[in-house]
Formats: structure tokens, C-alpha cells, sequence
């Protein structure tokens, strides 16, 4: 990944987390903010001590960089983003983990031609579940 394209600064970082959007699925977060420096999008990824040591966290770094520079064409110009790697990435082959970034890249509407996913799932009724009736107990056993 060319060098003009990371994110390295704390206030780069700082900036996104504070007044950027965040998407995520199980294996990775993505935040990610609008920027007019330059056309083409700029990459940080961050991978906790949590995940394992240097080996292991700049391995899968290694891979989310790749995986990034494979797909750079599909993402939209002009955008900082921060990938935030999870633990349960650590145990993907190379081609799930590249189906889990452009899964969370798309939810986040950051590949060309999608639109963000709505971040507030439907609710149904005052509960967010199946709205109750006004007499069913809550330890009600009914049978047919």
C-alpha cells in the first residue's frame, strides 16, 4: 500500500473516532469520515495488544492491507477510514476475512454503488420484540 494512502498521525486517528461513522460486524469495525485532501481514500488499521503479540498483529495487518489494495478500485475517493480488527478475524482464511472487510465496507457505503446500511435495526413495538398483548403474562403457558 503506497504511503501517501495511511493513516499515521494520533490526530488522523483521533479525528475519524470522534466525528467520523462507525459500521461493524463480528470481525471488524470500520469508522470512517469525508475528506477533501486528497481524491484517493487514506487506510489506518488498528489491531489491540488483546488480539496477540507484534507477530500475530502485524500479520493480520499485513492481510487487511492486502486485501484493501486487492479491492482499492471498488472503494468510494476521497474518504479516511480506520479498520478496527476483532478477535474472531484471527481465525479466517485469507478469503473469508476479504469476504468479512468488503461486507463491512459495503454495510458502511463506502463501496461504489452502495448506500449505508440504516443504523437503527426496525422496531416492531414499545420493546423493540413482538408487540404483547394486554392480558398474556409474561409466564402464560397456552396450548392448543
Amino acid at each position: 500500500m503506497q504511503r501517501k494512502l495511511r493513516l499515521r498521525s494520533r490526530e488522523d486517528f483521533n479525528r475519524i473516532y470522534r466525528h467520523g461513522r462507525s459500521f461493524a460486524n463480528s470481525q471488524f469495525v470500520v469508522y470512517w469520515r469525508k475528506h477533501s485532501q486528497t481524491e484517493q481514500f487514506r487506510l489506518g488499521i488498528s489491531a489491540s495488544s488483546k488480539l496477540g503479540g507484534a507477530v500475530v498483529r502485524n500479520r493480520i495487518r499485513r492481510m487487511v492491507k492486502e486485501i484493501v489494495r486487492h479491492n482499492a478500485n471498488k472503494l468510494n475517493e476521497g474518504t479516511d477510514l480506520i479498520l478496527i480488527v476483532r478477535k474472531p478475524a484471527l481465525s479466517l482464511p485469507y478469503i473469508e476475512m476479504e469476504k468479512s472487510v468488503l461486507h463491512v465496507l459495503r454495510k458502511a457505503g463506502l463501496l461504489k454503488g452502495s448506500a449505508p446500511a440504516d443504523r437503527q435495526p426496525a422496531r416492531r413495538g414499545p420493546g423493540g420484540g413482538v408487540p404483547k398483548s394486554k392480558n398474556a403474562s409474561p409466564r402464560a403457558f397456552h396450548c392448543l
